[in-house]
């Protein structure tokens, strides 16, 4: 048997050849790259603390003080009732009010936490902005309980890199929740005492 080899036609299979190599080490390329980007995306995201790994059976109770003090006395009766000790995330502004509440509180062995000097959308300011909210809001709880605070929660739930690295800057450590009770929407609080409870048992 004689094979007959057409030089154009061994010229265009080499070519063929040639071009499927490099298109394959060029996917190659593209696909180490990327998963180098999420890899290095993933690595550079700073995340707040939102539990501790314990085999004890608890969890941590946080509120957030930033509108009323409505119900303040009477939280602070079914704590103690209770023998529950929570921390309390208060906002500057709020401080500024209501400065009888904040020491009645620290009093009463609660925790008292920052959560912003106003109430601001975080997400949306600077480094020295989200600093300066931290401060004047220690500050403030400082001048009441002699003490400052050391724990953050940014308003609304938000958080990114700058928020995280302007808490460190101060020196506090940036907490999120991972239950949200929802229990300023007013509805179906019984479900939300439920779903807290599994977690405890």
């Amino acid at each position: 048997m004689f094979i007959v080899f057409n030089k154009e036609k061994i010229y265009s299979y080499v070519i063929a050849l040639s071009t499927i190599v490099v298109l394959f080490m060029m996917a190659n390329v593209i696909v180490d790259r990327n998963k180098e980007a999420i890899l290095t995306s993933s690595q550079n995201k700073l995340l707040p603390i939102y539990s501790v790994d314990t085999e004890e059976k608890k969890v941590a109770l946080t509120m957030n003080c930033a509108w009323n003090a409505d119900d303040i006395d009477s939280i602070l009766d079914t704590l103690s009732k209770n023998k529950v000790h929570i921390t309390f995330f208060m906002v500057g502004d709020w401080v500024d009010k209501y400065p009888e509440y904040v020491k009645k509180i620290a009093d009463n062995g609660h925790e008292i936490a920052n959560h912003s000097n106003t109430h601001p959308h975080v997400n949306n300011l600077s480094l020295s902005q989200n600093s300066e909210e931290i401060r004047l809001c220690s500050e403030k709880i400082e001048k009441i309980i002699g003490k400052p605070t050391t724990l953050y929660r940014g308003p609304y739930g938000e958080y990114n890199n700058t928020v995280i690295n302007a808490a460190n800057e101060q020196k506090h450590k940036t907490i999120q929740w991972n239950l949200d009770t929802l229990d300023y929407t007013r509805s179906n609080r019984w479900w939300n005492v439920e779903k807290i409870r599994t977690k405890v048992k």
